[in-house]
């Protein structure tokens, strides 16, 4: 599911004049993931997502695929490391908003290693104000698929 939200996400057009804002559907996943299956099946899901949305993509193993890779990894991690330290503390709108801020500033960072030149991480604050609103969206359809699961993972239909 993941990768297809992935694929799909990238054949949508953003009415927004900033390269590289997406919304993050494939987060809705990886998110459900971490609260249903744990951490070592989210970072299974993550890398999958990111192995075949690169190869239906067609940038299996270029820079994209190390800057997507690089940002799904580091915003599981640190969704991970809230869910498990700070619940009750965040909402999962909240986990989802600093898992997207994460993503953004990561994928910069690699961009900017990869081409050797510091003066893209300008461009983190524009990507920041857009991860506001999209990280709040996954993380709220997140919550509201979660609310829905089956009561095998403790939730009441």
């Amino acid at each position: 599911m993941a990768s297809a939200l992935h694929v799909l996400e990238n054949q949508l057009p953003i009415p927004v004049p900033v390269p590289g804002v997406k919304l993050g559907l494939a987060n809705i996943i990886s998110l459900l993931a971490i609260l249903m299956l744990g951490w070592r099946d989210a970072v299974y899901v993550a890398i999958a997502r990111v192995f075949l949305g690169s190869l239906f993509g067609g940038s299996l193993l270029g820079p994209a695929f190390v800057m997507s890779m690089g940002g799904a990894l580091a915003s599981i991690f640190i969704m991970v490391h809230i869910c498990n330290n700070y619940q009750g503390v965040f909402s999962l709108a909240g986990v989802s908003l600093i898992g997207a801020a994460v993503h953004n500033i990561t994928q910069v960072s690699l961009a900017a290693v990869l081409v050797h030149s510091v003066g893209l991480l300008w461009y983190v604050p524009y990507l920041l104000i857009f991860a506001v609103p999209t990280g709040l969206f996954t993380g709220l359809a997140a919550d509201y698929c979660f609310a829905k699961a089956p009561t095998k993972y403790g939730v009441k239909n």
